[in-house]
């Protein structure tokens, strides 16, 4: 090691304080705070916390409420199963292995992850607004604007995870003489189903966010509720909607951990093939009863998949509407969205270790956190930004304090999980040996658990690209203010080089979060 290294590497930060150094992103936004304030809303931010213990219980509240829920759900779950069948398809028409073994080329799988790239990119709030434009309000809408980039997503998982897989055991069945098909099902199906059933499950919890999501923008269900009752400054009544979409979402996850590692995850090192078997029997017994429950949602929701071939007729382009779009100020709208990107995403992954470190030792600090992330994770981020519009100013950072807010919720959960999953020992060890608690957190259950985060938060800085364009939309910052504009005039020039634009963004977003997470998790 030459001399000059050696005060580099001493100035390098230990692994545990890796994730709190996104964190001092929080100084320079207190900073900008007092100059975006304006004094008309604090008695409303006030009012809005008070109702939140006095939650309205009117029956004909409580009935609407039920049955905005009910389309929501409804919405995210038909949304979800479809995602996975198209999902399941399109992975193995994905697969380089699938294709290698079966003609010798990988060259179509190429092919499908190349068109797959466009629908991943795009958010399912721009393919429900593109749809709204085109069918009009129907309920199949929100289905499909879920289902088409949650299929592309689940089958990027899915190829991948049958990539990684080693192929030893299907060129031995293929050896054997054992038909392609069923060699690839016997190999592959087992190692294959821990990964689809964890992931299927996360996208379930993601569904049910999205067509809240989708609710507050006009298609339907409880998210149309909650809009409605915020914009009218009706508190107590939104409050029981939000308690209600609580105590659905955290029982959604608490079934979905249940099934996770009952099928999932039930060893370190995978499932043994008795018990992959005994779990592949149940899931087929489970999407059994589910076929069912799936037509009832169906035809109680009256989805119509025949009214999506309907097309309203749109306006004609104006004479040398391409020229008025290429004259947009687009290095205005690209930066700050990149900008409101590593804003939020600082924000996020930063503010998560922060707050266990000051709460955690609390007697009440770990219920408050998980209170607090779980709204995080269930309020729409529009609704936040709608909130924080009562006392700031419009602009990226108060698009980054509400995409922040719903992430943190995410990584606080995801972060609190794993320093349990770490176990007490280290951390006992060095309050034993005269370490204060959060010394003792922070350097007891942060050090094996730091480069994993920030990989995640690597992730999550990829799905925040893509959320950007739901507060932007509210908060009036990045392509998601323009793609507003657009809408509302009808620029159909303007909303195709949007979305070539946007897809461009995420994708090469998603590249470099790819290469950040290999980066940090390499040993």
């Amino acid at each position: 090691m030459s001399r000059r290294s050696i005060p580099w590497q001493q100035l390098q930060p230990a692994a545990p304080l890796l994730v709190l150094l996104p964190a001092l992103v929080l100084l320079p936004v207190l900073l900008l705070l007092p100059g975006l304030t304006h004094g008309g809303g604090w008695d409303l931010i006030g009012q809005f916390l008070l109702a939140g213990l006095q939650p309205s219980l009117d029956p004909l509240v409580l009935q609407s409420l039920l049955g905005g829920l009910g389309v929501t759900a409804g919405m995210a779950l038909l949304g979800w199963a479809t995602s996975l069948v198209l999902g399941l398809v399109l992975g193995l028409l994905s697969s380089r292995l699938l294709w290698h073994h079966l003609s010798g080329t990988q060259l179509p799988a190429e092919l499908f992850r190349k068109l797959l790239a466009l629908p991943r990119a795009i958010h399912e709030l721009i393919w429900g607004l593109l749809l709204l434009q085109l069918v009009g309000q129907a309920p199949a809408v929100a289905v499909v604007a879920i289902a088409i980039p949650y299929g592309a997503l689940v089958a990027r998982v899915v190829s991948d995870l049958l990539d990684a897989l080693p192929s030893r055991t299907l060129e031995a069945l293929l050896a054997s003489g054992a038909p392609a098909p069923v060699a690839l099902l016997n190999a592959m199906g087992p190692p294959l189903l821990p990964g689809l059933i964890s992931y299927g499950g996360y996208r379930l919890e993601c569904a049910l966010r999205s067509a809240t999501l989708l609710g507050v923008f006009g298609l339907g269900g409880l998210g149309n509720e909650l809009q409605l009752t915020l914009q009218s400054l009706e508190f107590h009544e939104l409050w029981s909607g939000l308690w209600l979409l609580l105590a659905v979402m955290l029982g959604l996850e608490r079934v979905i951990g249940t099934l996770r590692r009952r099928w999932g995850m039930p060893s370190r090192f995978g499932l043994s093939a008795r018990s992959v078997g005994h779990s592949g029997r149940e899931l087929l017994l489970l999407a059994a009863a589910l076929l069912p429950v799936l037509f009832g949602v169906g035809r109680a929701l009256a989805i119509e998949p025949a009214a999506l071939l309907q097309w309203q007729p749109l306006p004609l382009m104006a004479p040398g509407g391409w020229g008025e779009a290429l004259t947009l100020p687009w290095l205005a709208l690209v930066g700050n969205t990149v900008l409101l990107t590593l804003l939020a995403a600082a924000l996020a992954v930063g503010t998560a270790p922060l707050l266990l470190l000051l709460l955690a030792p609390w007697r009440w600090g770990r219920w408050l956190l998980q209170l607090m992330w779980a709204f995080g994770r269930l309020w729409p981020p529009p609704l936040t930004a709608l909130l924080l519009l009562f006392v700031l100013k419009p602009g990226v950072i108060t698009a980054a304090l509400a995409l922040g807010f719903h992430n943190l919720g995410i990584l606080g959960r995801l972060l609190l999980e794993g320093a349990e999953a770490a176990g007490p020992a280290r951390q006992d060890a060095l309050e034993s040996g005269g370490c204060g608690p959060r010394l003792a957190l922070l350097y007891g259950r942060f050090s094996g658990l730091a480069r994993s985060y920030l990989a995640y938060g690597a992730y999550r800085t990829d799905v925040i690209l893509r959320e950007t364009v739901v507060v932007g939309l509210v908060a009036g910052t990045g392509l998601g203010s323009q793609l507003r504009e657009s809408l509302s005039s009808f620029a159909f020039d303007q909303l195709a080089l949007l979305l070539a634009v946007y897809a461009v963004l995420t994708l090469v977003g998603e590249d470099l979060s790819d290469r950040a997470r290999r980066q940090l998790l390499q040993p």
